[in-house]
């Protein structure tokens, strides 16, 4: 993921990381990169890995990817635990997340350099995180039960310590839809830039406003992961086609599922200025 991300870095945009929960959502993730032009990051974890596991997830992907030229990278989001983290890098996942956030400092640098340790000799990319993003609502899977901004002189202890390649930052930002418009703490993330001088990741990106997107990108965030909108467009389809008494096959609603889907997905590739990099 490193090398999307160093582009992306170089040439002043962010690449998007979309929750992927089966092979046709990630065909739709890939289709649409394609069109758009677009590098992708195909990202899941343990709210997905009961529908389909890792090993089985990048089996599909590695074989899908051949039918694409666009740059592509797999990534473990939200990682629970260095167990799950280890089977990911063994199913061939490119980059992967150990989510210690709500742990203390200490065993949540220890166990990124740990992952560091394991991963880099493989050329796998590490995203840590630090202060702790939470959920917009009681509903929302992603994310802790509170929210910690993210301290910018800690952030500089724990990169230089840990050697990740990514930092997701706290800074108002949180997981699910926003209920009224997420006030982004800009000056602590351009401390938090200054100091750490790594690529940074916007986690619960879904609802944010263009102008904050660009400010954001201005300021280091160079990865935007993009979950819930997509959740969102595809069960209203399926819900709304079912209310209506259309296409009680699965499979014959999940077509028009899936272009609800590709008109979220084309949104972001351009709100991020991801479009047309490839």
């Amino acid at each position: 993921m490193i090398e999307l991300i160093q582009d992306a870095q170089q040439r002043g945009y962010a690449v998007c990381s979309f929750c992927a929960w089966d092979i046709e959502s990630m065909k739709t993730i890939l289709d649409t990169a394609q069109e758009m032009g677009a590098p992708v990051i195909l990202m899941n974890g343990w709210a997905e890995f009961p529908i389909i596991r890792p090993e089985v997830f990048s089996a599909a992907c590695h074989t899908l990817i051949k039918h694409y030229t666009v740059p592509v990278s797999l990534h473990l989001d939200h990682g629970q635990s260095i167990d799950e983290v280890k089977e990911c890098l063994s199913a061939g996942y490119t980059s992967v997340m150990l989510d210690f956030s709500e742990k203390s400092f200490d065993e949540n640098v220890n166990a990124m350099k740990y992952v560091v340790a394991l991963s880099h000799p493989i050329g796998v990319t590490v995203e840590g995180e630090l202060g702790a993003v939470g959920r917009v609502d009681g509903t929302t899977s992603e994310g802790t039960d509170r929210t910690d901004f993210t301290d910018p002189d800690d952030a500089e202890v724990f990169i230089r310590t840990s050697g990740i390649d990514l930092l997701a930052v706290s800074i108002g930002n949180a997981h699910g839809m926003y209920t009224s418009l997420p006030k982004l703490d800009f000056e602590r993330l351009e401390q938090i830039h200054e100091k750490t001088r790594i690529p940074l990741v916007l986690h619960g990106g879904s609802g944010t406003p263009q102008e904050d997107l660009e400010k954001a990108i201005a300021l280091g965030i160079r990865k935007i992961n993009v979950a819930s909108e997509l959740v969102k467009a595809v069960r209203e389809s399926l819900t709304a086609q079912w209310n209506e008494g259309q296409n009680q096959w699965i499979s014959l609603a999940y077509d028009p599922a899936m272009d609800a889907m590709k008109k979220v997905l084309r949104k972001w590739l351009k709100k991020t200025g991801a479009a047309g990099k490839v």
